[in-house]
């Protein structure tokens, strides 16, 4: 298939989609501080592995990444965009076996991942990451 071309409207859009500190970052972080936990923001959790998790429980070794329902493929809201179509279809795949990959290497570290999509609301989130970084205490 013929590759389109992308057009400066939509070029400039994604061009200002943020990767970190994005809404729901702050609001789960907010709620998860309110609630006594402490942690550390936009962290590789182990040395050797070009990962990055949005929040790092250190001493509990949970990982904490916020995925955006697009650019990871949520089951509930993915979407596969008509232009670029084989273009965004391997990116976003592409980025669902690397997330995969990533779980696998931090298990095998001894880490616990927990995964929240963008659409969850922050206490639900926060709910999850609590319970996780308090099981493993």
């Amino acid at each position: 298939m013929e590759r389109l071309e992308t057009t400066s409207a939509v070029r400039a859009r994604m061009s200002k989609q943020k990767s970190r500190n994005t809404g729901i970052e702050v609001a789960l972080r907010k709620v998860l501080h309110a609630a006594g936990l402490r942690y550390r923001v936009h962290r590789r959790p182990i040395t050797g592995v070009r990962r990055e998790a949005d929040l790092v429980f250190g001493p509990a070794r949970v990982a904490v990444f916020v995925d955006g329902c697009f650019w990871h493929g949520c089951p509930e809201h993915v979407t596969w965009p008509k232009n670029n179509a084989d273009f965004w279809r391997t990116k976003i795949e592409t980025n669902r076996r690397r997330d995969a990959d990533t779980d696998l290497r931090l298990q095998a570290a001894g880490w616990q991942t927990v995964r929240i999509w963008e659409h969850e609301t922050s206490e639900e989130a926060a709910a999850r990451v609590v319970a996780a970084v308090r099981e493993r205490r």
